[in-house]
């Protein structure tokens, strides 16, 4: 494993922990267990979500251009539709079912209809694999007919595309793209410029941490700003972010811990999982126990958020099933393709 992918692991597991966290507070404020410090909690769900998406999103363009490269266009494509599309519609529909059946327990009652309007309308955290497939998507269509040289002024329209996002027409895929491609194109640019930062990470953590500390202060308190805010602040406050998140973890991949690498390697299956499993202990605390206090339901969410899911990877990998994951192999798409480009005449 390489230097890169361990600092990409680790950032990944730091995003990941950030997002089992965020979604076990909400669910405990929009529960009403949370009923002091509402402010506090909202304003640290509030910092987590400036940045910790366009996190993820940034990490997915890291290895796009080398990607492009090696499977092609229709191969990216095609592979794209097995490991995001796929575990997007069957996660989508197994989560959803779930919560149909369970509505009488959770915080919200939730219609069938609702689950089965995802190709338009994706809900719960679902949103992120719908909004990063059609990013996908799009960089297909514009990188492939760019050199390196285009990554930079492609950023710069992806930013303005971003700041300009209010009058993109109201269709799911047009919103998310808005919203987060940005992130995307600069985690492709990021490549260019990687080699510098890294043998000097220790300075740029410190300095771009300094940043985070002042930008975050400035956006919440006299900006009077929420992360829902989106306009030219909320873009500085992302990307230095960002920058604060992926030095900090050059620096900590330095000295690798495993339990870190792990969360990192499973991000996905933690994401997937997560809030089923974190609800669940919620459910279970609140509705079957009569537990309310806030702490332990938050140390409790967040351990079954993060720990159920490894687990059930663990076991799933054992058993050699992994279709809950990616497309299995015998109808994956991408598969499918490399046959079919193997078996045509040269020339």
């Amino acid at each position: 494993m390489t230097n890169r992918n361990l600092w990409v692991d680790y950032a990944k597991a730091i995003g990941i922990l950030l997002v089992v966290y965020g979604h076990v507070v909400r669910g405990l404020l929009n529960g009403g267990i949370i009923t002091e410090n509402t402010d506090f909690h909202w304003l640290v769900d509030s910092i987590i979500y400036t940045f910790h998406m366009p996190l993820f999103f940034f990490l997915s363009g890291l290895f796009f251009w080398h990607s492009l490269n090696s499977r092609g266009s229709t191969g990216l494509f095609c592979n794209k539709i097995d490991t995001i599309f796929y575990p997007f519609v069957l996660w989508s529909l197994l989560q959803g079912t779930i919560e149909v059946v369970l509505a009488r327990y959770t915080n919200g009652g939730v219609g069938m209809n609702e689950v089965l309007a995802l190709l338009w309308s994706p809900r719960a955290q679902f949103w992120f694999l719908y909004a990063l497939f059609a990013a996908f998507c799009l960089a297909i269509l514009l990188y492939r007919s760019f050199s390196t040289r285009a990554f930079l002024p492609l950023l710069v329209l992806s930013a303005l595309f971003y700041l300009l996002q209010q009058w993109t027409p109201r269709v799911a895929a047009l919103v998310f793209l808005a919203q987060n491609f940005v992130f995307f194109a600069l985690g492709i640019w990021f490549n260019q410029v990687r080699g510098s930062i890294e043998p000097r990470a220790s300075a740029v953590a410190l300095g771009s941490g300094l940043a985070f500390v002042v930008a975050q202060y400035v956006f919440h308190g006299p900006l009077g700003l929420t992360y829902a805010d989106r306009g030219a602040a909320s873009l500085v406050v992302a990307f230095i972010g960002i920058l604060f998140t992926v030095s900090l973890c050059m620096v900590l991949a330095r000295r690798p811990v495993g339990w870190m690498l792990t969360l990192g390697a499973l991000s996905m299956p933690i994401f997937l999982m997560h809030i089923l499993a974190g609800s669940g202990a919620r459910v279970i605390l609140n509705k079957f126990l009569g537990i309310n206090d806030d702490t332990l339901h938050i140390v409790i969410g967040c351990l079954a958020g993060v720990l159920l899911p490894i687990i059930a990877a663990k076991i799933l990998e054992a058993l050699g099933i992994n279709w809950l994951y990616e497309m299995p192999k015998r109808f994956s798409v991408y598969r499918w393709q490399q046959r079919r480009v193997a078996v045509q005449p040269a020339g």
